[in-house]
C-alpha cells in the first residue's frame, strides 16, 4: 500500500515540475519544495544588452525613404519667386550625378531653376515615399521622374515590371493632382549591373520603357527618350558614355541634358 502511495507521490512532483516549466524559471522553488527535491533553481541570466545599437547599424530601419537626406534643403527653400519656374529632378545616382555637372546644368532661361533630388541607390518605392516632402511641398511647375535601374537591380528586393511602373505611376498621379507638369524618362541602356551581376536587366529595360512611352502619351506627360541616343549593339552604355556601363560619366550627361531641356520646355508649353 506504501509502495503504491509513493507511486502517485512521484507522479505529482512531475506535474508540478512540468507546471513550473511552463510557467518560467521563477517556479522552481516551487517544484523543488512540492516534490521533496534539494536542488537550487539555476541561474538564469539576462541577455546582454548589444553595445552598438541595432537602428545606428541600418538607419534604414528608422528612415527607409532617406526623408532625412533632404529635409533640411527643403525647409530652407523658399517658394518660388514671381514668374520663375521651378523645376524638380526626382532620381537615384543617376540623377544625383548630375550634381557634378550642374543640377544637372545651368538653366540656359534663368527663369527657370533647377533642384536636384536624387539620392544614390533608390528604387521607385523609397522615391514615392518621399515625393511628398522632395516634390510636392517645394511647389515646382515641372517634375522631372527618372528612375527604375535600381528596381531592375533589385536594390531593395525583387520587383515585378508592373510593381515598377505602378510607383511611376503613382508619382505622376500625385504630381498631376497638384498642378505639376509631369516629364518622364526612359531608364538608360544597361547590359549587367557590376554590384548585382547576372540580372539580365537589357530586356527589362526594353519593356518598362515601353510602358513609360505609351503611358506618357496617354496621360498627357512628356516623354524623354534617353534610351534611343545611347544605347549600343549590346543593349547597354558604351564605354565613351559610362566607366561602368550604368552611370554616364560627362560625356553621357552632355548627351542626355539637351534632351531633358527641351521636354521640360514641352512640358512648360514652350514657354
Amino acid at each position: 500500500m506504501r509502495g503504491a502511495w509513493d507511486m502517485v507521490g512521484i507522479r505529482l512532483g512531475l506535474v508540478v515540475a512540468v507546471g513550473a516549466v511552463a510557467l518560467g524559471p521563477g517556479s522552481w522553488m516551487a517544484v523543488a519544495q512540492a516534490s521533496g527535491a534539494s536542488q537550487t533553481a539555476p541561474e538564469i541570466k539576462p541577455p546582454a544588452t548589444p553595445s552598438v545599437s541595432v537602428v545606428a547599424l541600418d538607419p534604414m530601419r528608422i528612415d527607409w525613404p532617406n526623408l532625412k537626406r533632404f529635409h533640411s534643403d527643403d525647409v530652407a527653400l523658399p517658394a518660388p519667386a514671381a514668374g520663375e519656374h521651378r523645376i524638380v529632378f526626382m532620381g537615384d545616382s543617376i540623377t544625383q550625378g548630375w550634381l557634378k555637372y550642374g543640377v544637372p546644368a545651368e538653366p540656359p532661361d534663368p527663369a527657370k531653376a533647377y533642384v536636384n533630388r536624387g539620392i544614390s541607390g533608390q528604387t521607385t518605392p523609397q522615391m514615392l515615399l518621399r515625393f511628398r516632402q522632395d516634390v510636392i511641398d517645394l511647389k515646382p511647375s515641372v517634375v522631372v521622374i527618372f528612375a527604375g535601374t535600381n528596381d531592375i537591380a533589385g536594390n531593395t528586393g525583387d520587383m515585378t515590371p508592373e510593381q515598377t511602373e505602378e510607383n511611376l505611376e503613382s508619382m505622376a498621379e500625385l504630381a498631376q493632382v497638384h498642378g505639376i507638369k509631369v516629364v518622364l524618362c526612359s531608364i538608360l541602356p544597361a547590359f549587367d549591373f557590376p554590384w548585382k551581376p547576372g540580372r539580365e536587366p537589357a530586356p527589362k529595360v526594353i519593356a518598362i520603357n515601353s510602358w513609360i512611352k505609351e503611358y506618357a502619351a496617354s496621360h498627357g506627360h512628356v516623354y524623354v527618350d534617353f534610351y534611343s541616343a545611347m544605347v549600343d549593339a549590346r543593349g547597354g552604355l558604351p564605354e565613351k558614355l559610362s566607366k561602368d556601363g550604368v552611370h554616364p560619366n560627362p560625356a553621357g550627361y552632355a548627351i542626355m541634358t539637351p534632351l531633358v531641356e527641351a521636354g521640360i520646355a514641352k512640358a512648360l508649353g514652350g514657354q
